[in-house]
């Protein structure tokens, strides 16, 4: 089946999707939760179903297994829109998205496990390492302790990476390097180390250390570590969606949430501009030609990140769309914009809180919330400044590495 003839092309108006609408509306609503979120280290039941009910946790799985199968430009702005609410559900709802793809390369019996019924809520982490299995009859027994189990208090299901050991022994791939395999387990499975998230933001994603002790890990919940997504072992999905190279997704999933706090942040000075004479002042803050400069420079630096991440990832769709490959460039370019994209949003939130003044320091203010979360969000290596001598490389011609594949 040809990828047009499951994907009718990006939308013209990404705000116009029902899904998006959905996070449009669910945004303030967030507010209210937000407390709750940050004290409690986890998003609330209540507030899990209303976002199952809106589709959040379904965008990105086929229409042929009941999901959405959005585009990732839809999928990017309801990350953002709901980042923009509380920093810990954009988060959450991107991760999840990102492990949902990655499952996706699931032997069919495995991905009819975990999928079959319903689009299930996915936790834990893509990354290599963590596990040790030893091969039993019909699969494996594990052991494993994972970090960043972001969302492990709402999920069904947990994706970890393990090592196999013949004899002891790990095995290795034909070149003579490490091998890994990820694993799929039912949430009941794991034990969550209690106080290993302790952070100054995004608390309310309880990324938790995870442990799972002697599990027995069918071998249709297990899959080589192929990339993230999978590649070819995840295209026999009929679309563009599915066609796309992991550079669409990985990467513009954290740089969302960033670009979505920064948004907020912008929104909080603004708010607090119209309502603030600061001490010793006879003018409100918005008369201060200092802080009208910081605004209007934030939101321009922001919308200039976001919008060469949309161009990027544009561009890679519509080559896809055509039947032609993408390039390394485009590729590499689309990790670039990503990057910037956050950093962007680094430096917006950077200025809108300096001339907070004193409330941006208040734990409880807007400003406050906004710069912990965008700065914690900004550590991950999605988006790290590595991102552009790998780039770079990539655009000069010479070999950029495993990571940019």
């Amino acid at each position: 089946m040809d990828a047009m003839d499951e994907d009718p092309g990006l939308p013209a108006d990404i705000d116009a999707q029902p899904v998006v609408q959905a996070a449009l509306a669910l945004r303030p609503i967030l507010r209210d939760y937000q407390r709750d979120i940050e004290q409690d280290q986890r998003l609330p039941p209540a507030l899990v179903d209303k976002m199952r009910a809106a589709g959040f946790y379904r965008m990105v799985i086929p229409r042929a297994l009941g999901g959405l199968q959005v585009d990732p430009l839809t999928y990017l702005r309801v990350v953002e829109l709901l980042a923009e609410g509380v920093g810990s559900v954009g988060w959450n709802i991107a991760n999840n998205s990102i492990g949902q793809l990655v499952t996706l390369g699931l032997p069919d019996a495995g991905v009819q496990e975990v999928h079959g019924n319903a689009p299930s809520i996915m936790a834990g982490t893509a990354v290599q390492g963590g596990g040790q299995a030893v091969p039993v009859e019909g699969g494996y027994r594990i052991s494993g302790h994972w970090t960043f189990g972001s969302g492990c208090q709402e999920s069904a299901w947990m994706l970890g990476s393990f090592q196999i050991l013949d004899n002891g022994e790990p095995r290795r791939r034909p070149d003579g390097g490490p091998a890994f395999w990820r694993g799929v387990f039912p949430r009941a499975e794991a034990d969550i180390v209690p106080g290993s998230w302790d952070v100054a933001g995004l608390r309310g994603t309880g990324s938790f250390d995870w442990v799972v002790k002697d599990a027995f890990l069918p071998e249709r919940r297990t899959m080589v570590h192929a990339g993230v997504p999978l590649d070819n072992q995840w295209s026999r999905w009929p679309g563009i969606t599915y066609a796309l190279p992991s550079q669409a997704w990985v990467g513009p999933h954290h740089s969302a949430v960033i670009t979505g706090i920064a948004r907020a942040g912008i929104d909080a000075l603004m708010a607090l501009a119209v309502e603030k004479t600061p001490r010793g002042r006879t003018g409100m803050l918005c008369e201060n030609p200092q802080v009208q400069d910081a605004v209007g420079r934030a939101d321009a630096v922001l919308n200039a990140g976001r919008n060469y991440r949309g161009a990027m990832i544009t561009e890679l769709w519509n080559t896809i769309a055509s039947g032609e490959e993408t390039t390394l460039e485009q590729r590499a370019r689309c990790r670039l914009a990503s990057t910037y994209a956050a950093d962007s949003a680094r430096q917006a939130m950077d200025l809108v809180y300096r001339h907070g003044g004193s409330t941006s320091f208040k734990r409880e203010s807007r400003l406050a919330e906004c710069w912990r979360d965008l700065h914690v969000v900004g550590q991950t290596v999605t988006v790290a400044p590595e991102w552009y001598p790998i780039g770079g490389r990539a655009l000069l011609g010479m070999d950029p590495g495993s990571r940019l594949r």
